[in-house]
């Protein structure tokens, strides 16, 4: 009996292979993209995900790989979509039309506080190291598929991710560990 790769059946159109590869990729492409997202009403990071699933829907037939590389070319194509997104508001630059008034509620539960304070830290970084780090730690891709995804070398992805660790590593009462 032969088994046919989930790419194969992506490209014949399976539905069955598309909640495979959504149920796969899809919590880790949007965390990603919360970290590029632009900050724009116009643009979340739930939008960038789903323009990212058409455009893989429309273009698997063009992807030339294995199973193995297509997180690294869905990747790709989301970070594709997350730099035009944040052409499209520099070129806008739009705000909020009513200002939000600060108020400082808490989060409701501790897990929040933490993503809250890492997406500050990982803020600080440029942004190759910070779509590295994004890549690599926070949503747990591996050197080749975020090589792939951000179009870079693997030797530049090491170099980015230990340059960005330092810098974390600089900030005051963080430990962070490689």
């Amino acid at each position: 009996m032969t088994t046919t790769g989930l790419v194969d059946r992506l490209r014949h159109g399976d539905p069955s292979a598309w909640r495979e590869a959504y149920e796969a990729h899809a919590g880790r492409l949007l965390v990603w993209l919360r970290t590029l997202a632009p900050v724009d009403v116009a643009a979340s990071a739930e939008d960038l995900a789903s323009e990212t699933w058409l455009t893989a829907s429309t273009k698997v037939g063009e992807f030339r790989g294995g199973d193995d590389d297509f997180a690294g070319w869905l990747f790709g194509i989301g970070r594709l979509h997350a730099v035009n997104a944040r052409r499209r508001t520099t070129r806008r630059n739009t705000q909020p039309s009513d200002a939000v008034p600060d108020v400082q509620t808490p989060p409701a539960d501790e897990m929040a506080l933490r993503v809250a304070a890492v997406r500050q830290l990982i803020d600080r970084l440029p942004p190759r190291e910070r779509e590295v780090i994004g890549c690599l730690e926070v949503v747990g891709l591996d050197i080749r598929t975020t090589a792939t995804a951000l179009g870079l070398s693997q030797a530049a992805v090491r170099v980015a991710r230990h340059r960005g660790l330092a810098r974390l590593r600089r900030v005051p009462s963080l430990s962070v560990t490689s």
